[in-house]
């Protein structure tokens, strides 16, 4: 079953099958990252501040929809991973006809949800009257995309499953070039300000999802589905279910904690959502590791527990601790030497309001690259459960996060200030990395006593 664009991850060194893996991966989250990032930066720059905190503002909210849509696409892709590990071509044909289904029911429902309750939400947090419509201009053509993000996202998602992370790889920078191009044509060209940004990235992220879809059916006649494939089967739609939906949630729970969190900062006004909306940026794109070696992990735990190789999930987790371990400290001390530096391509020069603003982007930094190898070992165990079909865990552990944020978003900026928000998300990884650690051993340790395959 296997040609030469998919990738075995049963065999070899469970180090190198790890880096190598992820190294596309990781090249890809950084470019996204970098388009995002593009059109923070132009928003600042080329408009204002004002405008840079509106599309701040909407961070959250994007984050509850991309979040819940990359944890299901995710955990949808679990089930053909490990179904490529068992060698059953049949059942990733079906698996992959199912998601299908599944993907276009979800994002009908997302889109109407997420347009419908835009506007109110934004009111709910307490967004500032200056920056408000600007807002809504950004985060509602993200939401009239979202289909866009699900069509990248589960190709994406399948295309790793079978051992392919390089293929989204080039898809991907190819849009981010165009969604730079797009920004400044949008922006600077039309005059369509903040809105412009979001159009640029709804059509850039559409055309990596087309050329993968494009490449993919050309590539991979393992996914040649037929009218047979989609046979609805409900038991076998809600095995993806059952492990997609506590995926997404466990995202979504997540961007609800930093809602309210958003809501408590945007108390503090513009100048502070500004800093944070910088800062989270940069942090954002030092930490793309972190999130490279989940998807890795995710997808080698599928593919070994279909092969039955539980002995090897055990070492791959070691490796990657410690490889995780290592790029924490480092994404750390590029934070504490050269955050301002990073933060300041955001912020627009010269203006009343720059030093201050780059202090508290800098505050920021200082507390929360302290806390980065709770953040990075989060990953690693979330998505090997994940992985293995265990999400209850993983759904728990954001409950957790979620609990973290809203006592602090509540309580802590109260006494201490703009320190107390910073100090928000560092609480919730300590909060969701010890529960996540201890049931990752005893599920494993249980799995392998009992020798439990969940893959029928």
């Amino acid at each position: 079953m296997e040609n030469k664009v998919t990738k075995d991850l049963t065999q070899g060194s469970p180090t190198k099958l790890i880096l190598f893996f992820s190294i596309p991966i990781l090249i890809g989250n950084i470019f996204q990252q970098l388009y995002s990032m593009v059109d923070t930066i132009i928003v600042g720059q080329c408009i204002n501040t004002q405008a840079l905190a509106a599309v701040g503002t909407t961070g959250p909210m994007s984050f509850l929809i991309i979040g819940f849509v990359t944890g299901l696409t995710g955990g949808f892709a679990v089930m053909i991973a490990q179904r490529f590990g068992a060698k059953d071509e049949k059942g990733v044909k079906n698996s992959a006809a199912t998601i299908l289904i599944l993907c276009i029911i979800t994002t009908i429902i997302m889109t109407f949800i997420a347009v419908l309750t835009t506007y109110p939400l934004l009111r709910l947090i307490h967004t500032p009257d200056d920056i408000i419509k600007q807002a809504y201009d950004y985060i509602v053509v993200i939401y009239w995309g979202i289909g866009t993000t699900v069509l990248y996202n589960i190709l994406a998602c399948i295309l790793r499953a079978l051992g392919d992370s390089k293929t989204p790889l080039y898809f991907l920078i190819i849009s981010s070039f165009l969604n730079i191009g797009l920004d400044f044509l949008f922006i600077l060209g039309f005059s369509m300000e903040v809105a412009g940004a979001a159009w640029a990235t709804v059509i850039s992220q559409g055309t990596s999802g087309i050329l993968c879809l494009i490449y993919t059916l050309k590539k991979y006649p393992i996914l040649h589905l037929k009218r047979k494939d989609f046979r609805w089967n409900k038991q076998f739609a809600w095995k993806h279910m059952a492990i997609g939906l506590p995926m997404a949630f466990q995202f979504s729970i997540t961007a609800i904690g930093v809602i309210i969190l958003q809501g408590a900062l945007n108390l503090f006004g513009t100048e502070k959502i500004a800093a944070y909306t910088a800062a989270s940026k940069v942090e954002q794109l030092v930490t793309q590791p972190a999130g490279t070696f989940g998807v890795t992990m995710a997808n080698y735990a599928g593919q070994n527990l279909g092969a039955a190789r539980l002995d090897r999930i055990k070492e791959g987790v070691k490796k990657c601790t410690l490889i995780s371990l290592c790029f924490s400290v480092a994404a750390a001390l590029v934070l504490i030497f050269a955050g301002r530096e990073l933060a300041g391509l955001f912020i627009p020069k010269g203006t009343e309001q720059t030093a201050a603003v780059l202090d508290a982007a800098q505050t920021y930094f200082n507390i929360c690259c302290l806390f980065f190898p709770f953040l990075f070992l989060i990953f690693v165990y979330r998505n090997v459960l994940q992985g293995v079909g265990k999400s209850f865990m993983p759904l728990m552990a954001g409950i957790f996060e979620l609990v973290s944020r809203v006592i602090v978003s509540f309580t802590l900026p109260k006494k201490i200030g703009y320190r107390g928000i910073c100090l928000a998300s560092p609480i919730a990884w300590t909060a969701a990395v010890i529960p996540l650690m201890i049931a990752y051993f005893i599920i494993l340790r249980r799995m392998v006593k009992e020798c439990q395959l969940p893959i029928t």
